[in-house]
C-alpha cells in the first residue's frame, strides 16, 4: 500500500513516471469529479499496476534521472493520479499530454459535500464554495478565516472544518500497488500486461507499439515525428503519428506490419523517417500545385501515400519527369475515388509495395484496372454523393482548380491568385438551401455534391440566396462561358425548381466526362505542367443561412465537446473496411470513441435509412439516430462517472 501524497511526492521526484507508450491523458471534468467524490466518501478507487525498472530513459515520458535510477512507471492508473496530482499541485505532471482544464478550477461545496468546477455567477460571493487545489496547497488556514468571518457560514463553522479537514486527508488515502518487477522484462512483455489490465481502457494499437521499441533506442523519436506533423498541421495538413509511422516503415522495409522496424537499426530508421518526411512534403506540394488540393478537407487518399514514398524511395527520391508525375497522380486519384485502402490496409499495401517494386507506375495503375474489373471510367452516377464526406466531393473542387473555372461575378479562373478584400473561395448552393427545403427536397439533395460550385466571397454575398433562373441569365450575359466552366446544364428549363432533380443528373454527368477528361490527360501524360495553383481559403456555408439540422448538429458537438468529448469528424464518409463500400455519410464520427481510446466508434447518423445500420453495428460502431439520444447517452455517461 501506497500513500497518495507519497506518490505525488515521487511524481514531484521524478521517480514515479509513464511509460513512453501509454497514450495521453483523456478524463473529462465528470469522470474528475466522481473520482474526488468517491475519496472524499471513502469509496474504492481501483488500485495501480506500476512497473519497476532501471531502463534508461528512452521508455519513459517525463523528466529522467541517472541512468543508474530506479524508476516507477504507471501501467494502470494514469488517468486517476494525473487528476489527483493537477488537483493537488495545481498544474499537471511532468509527463503530462492532454487538457488540463479537465481537472483545474474544481471547487467543493462545504454546504452539501458536491464537487463542481468554477462558475462564477454561482460560486463568486458564495465563500462556502472552495477551491479544492488551493486547500491542498495553502492548507486549512486560509479557508479558516474566510469561513469564519461571514455570517451564513458561521453557525455551522465547525461542521464546514471536519468536512475540510476530511477531504484534505485523501491525501493519506492508501493505494493497493501491484508492481511488475525484474530485469529481464521486455517492452512487449509490459505492454502485453499492459493491454491485458486495461481491457476497459485504453489499448495500444500496433503503431503504439511499434514506436514504443523504436523509443527504446531513439528516445527523441516521437518529438521528431511530432515535429513533422506540428508543421504539416501548420501548413492546414492533419495527420496521425500512426499514418507517418506507416510512411516510414513504407520507407524503412519496404512492409507495412509495423513488426518489420524490429530490424531496423536505430540510425536506419532516423533516415528513413527524415526520407518519408521529404517524401511525404514533396508529395503534398505536387498535390496542392498540380490539382489544387491545398487543404485538409480535400485531401483524399492519405493510404495511398506510404506507397508514393516507396516509389519515390526506389526512384531516388524524384519521379523521371511530368509524365511519371502524372501517371502517380492518375493512380492516387483513382485508389482514393474507389476505396483502395479502405478495407485490409496491411495486405493491400504489401500488395501495391511489392508492385511497385517490380513495375512501377504502370504496374499499380494494372494492378488497380484489375482490382475494379477493368474499369476505371467515372459514370455521372458517382457523382451521387452528398456534403463534404462525399468521395467525390474532393474530385469536383479538384476541377474547378484545375480546369479553368471561372466565377460568377468576376469572370475570372478560379485558379488565378486573387487579391484583395473578399476573395477567398466559398462553397456555394446553387439551389439555395432554404428554397430546396421548402420544396420538400430532403437533406442529401439539398447538399448534393452536384449542387455545389465554388465562387469568391464578394460573388457569394451578391447572389445571395438568389435562385438560378433568377441570375444564370446575368451570368451568361457578362462572362460568356462562365456558367459552362462551372458545368452548369445549358438547358435553361433545368434552372427552374421544380426540375431540379433533372438538372442534378445532367450535371452529373458533365462533371463525369470532364473528371474523365482530366484524368485521361493525366494517365497519357499531356496535362501542360501549368502555372502552380495557388493556395485559397475555402469558407463553408458563411453566407448561406445553415438550415436548422445542421445548426443544431453543430450546437450539439460544441456542448459535447464541453462535456469533455473529442471533436468529431464532421459530414464523414464511413467506408465498409471489407469492400470499401460507403456504409453511412454521417452528421459526425468519433472513430476512437467520444474520448480517444475510450470505449467504441460513435456515429450520428440523422438519415438512417440512407446507411446500412447493421454492418455499422456489426463493425463495433455505436450509431444514434437522434441528436436526443446522443446528447443523453453522454449526458448519462458523465452523470453515471460524476456519481449522484
Amino acid at each position: 500500500m501506497t500513500k497518495l501524497a507519497a506518490i505525488l511526492d515521487q511524481i514531484d521526484s521524478g521517480s514515479v513516471l509513464l511509460p513512453e507508450f501509454q497514450r495521453g491523458y483523456v478524463w473529462n471534468r465528470d469522470q474528475v469529479r466522481g473520482l474526488m467524490r468517491s475519496l472524499y466518501r471513502g469509496y474504492p478507487v481501483g488500485g495501480l499496476l506500476t512497473w519497476e525498472t532501471q531502463a534508461d530513459g528512452s521508455l519513459i515520458r517525463g523528466a529522467a534521472l541517472a541512468s543508474s535510477a530506479l524508476r516507477v512507471l504507471i501501467l494502470d492508473g494514469q488517468q486517476r493520479i494525473t487528476s489527483l496530482y493537477g488537483i493537488a499541485r495545481g498544474r499537471p505532471p511532468a509527463f503530462f499530454q492532454g487538457d488540463e482544464k479537465a481537472f483545474s478550477g474544481l471547487r467543493f461545496n462545504v454546504e452539501d459535500e458536491t464537487f463542481e468546477f468554477y462558475a462564477p455567477a454561482k460560486m463568486r460571493d458564495d465563500p462556502r464554495w472552495i477551491d479544492v487545489t488551493s486547500l491542498f496547497t495553502d492548507g486549512l488556514q486560509r479557508h479558516i478565516a474566510a469561513l469564519s468571518s461571514h455570517p451564513e457560514t458561521q453557525p455551522n463553522f465547525a461542521v464546514y472544518m471536519e468536512r475540510l479537514a476530511r477531504l484534505r486527508s485523501v491525501l493519506d488515502k492508501d493505494f493497493h500497488e501491484d508492481k511488475i518487477t525484474g530485469e529481464d522484462r521486455t517492452v512487449d512483455e509490459v505492454v502485453d500486461i499492459f493491454n491485458r489490465v486495461n481491457s476497459g481502457g485504453t489499448k495500444l494499437s500496433k503503431g503504439d507499439l511499434a514506436l514504443a521499441k523504436q523509443c527504446a533506442h531513439w528516445p527523441e523519436a516521437r518529438a521528431a515525428m511530432r515535429a513533422h506533423l506540428d508543421r504539416w498541421e501548420k501548413e492546414g495538413y492533419s495527420f496521425s503519428l500512426d499514418w507517418l509511422l506507416r510512411n516510414t516503415t513504407a520507407v524503412a522495409t519496404g512492409r507495412a506490419e509495423f513488426s518489420y522496424l524490429d530490424n531496423v537499426p536505430v540510425t536506419g530508421f532516423q533516415k528513413s523517417l527524415e526520407s518519408s518526411a521529404r517524401y511525404i512534403s514533396q508529395f503534398l506540394d505536387i498535390t496542392s500545385g498540380r490539382l489544387g488540393l491545398d487543404h485538409n478537407r480535400v485531401l483524399m487518399g492519405r493510404y495511398a501515400f506510404p506507397v508514393i514514398c516507396r516509389l519515390l524511395h526506389q526512384s531516388g527520391g524524384q519521379f523521371a519527369d511530368f509524365t511519371e508525375t502524372d501517371r502517380v497522380l492518375y493512380w492516387y486519384i483513382h485508389s482514393a475515388l474507389w476505396g483502395r485502402f479502405a478495407g485490409s490496409t496491411e495486405s493491400v499495401l504489401n500488395q501495391d509495395y511489392d508492385t511497385a517494386g517490380r513495375l512501377g507506375i504502370g504496374g499499380l495503375i494494372s494492378s488497380l484496372e484489375r482490382w475494379r474489373g477493368g474499369n476505371l471510367t467515372i459514370d455521372g452516377q458517382d457523382f451521387e454523393g452528398f456534403g463534404q464526406g462525399s468521395r467525390f466531393y474532393p474530385l469536383l473542387y479538384l476541377l474547378i482548380r484545375v480546369q479553368g473555372t471561372q466565377d460568377f461575378g468576376s469572370g475570372l479562373p478560379l485558379h488565378s491568385h486573387l487579391l484583395g478584400h473578399l476573395t477567398s473561395l466559398q462553397i456555394h448552393h446553387i439551389f439555395p438551401k432554404a428554397v430546396l427545403y421548402e420544396a420538400g427536397y430532403g437533406r442529401s439533395q439539398v447538399n448534393a455534391v452536384a449542387n455545389f460550385c465554388f465562387l469568391t466571397q464578394e460573388t457569394n454575398l451578391k447572389i445571395g440566396k438568389r435562385r438560378p433562373e433568377d441570375y444564370f441569365s446575368e451570368v451568361e450575359d457578362r462572362h460568356p462561358g462562365a456558367l459552362a466552366s462551372q458545368w452548369i446544364p445549358p438547358d435553361r428549363s433545368l434552372w427552374q425548381i421544380d426540375h431540379y432533380s433533372d438538372f442534378l443528373a445532367a450535371r452529373r454527368q458533365l462533371l463525369a466526362e470532364a473528371a474523365n477528361d482530366f484524368l485521361g490527360r493525366l494517365r497519357a501524360g499531356n496535362v501542360p505542367p501549368a502555372r502552380p495553383v495557388k493556395r485559397q481559403a475555402v469558407v463553408v456555408d458563411e453566407i448561406e443561412d445553415l438550415d436548422a439540422r445542421t445548426e443544431q448538429v453543430m450546437a450539439l458537438v460544441t456542448e459535447l465537446t464541453e462535456l469533455g468529448c473529442a471533436d468529431p469528424a464532421i459530414d464523414c464518409e464511413v467506408p465498409d473496411p471489407a469492400t470499401g463500400e460507403v456504409l453511412a455519410v454521417a452528421e459526425a464520427c468519433w472513430p476512437e470513441g467520444l474520448q480517444p481510446g475510450q470505449g467504441d466508434p460513435v456515429l450520428l447518423e440523422l438519415d438512417p435509412e440512407e446507411a446500412d445500420l447493421a454492418r455499422l453495428k456489426e463493425l463495433g460502431y455505436e450509431v444514434f439516430t437522434s441528436i436526443d439520444s446522443l446528447r443523453g447517452y453522454v449526458r448519462r455517461r458523465n452523470q453515471e462517472a460524476a456519481g449522484p
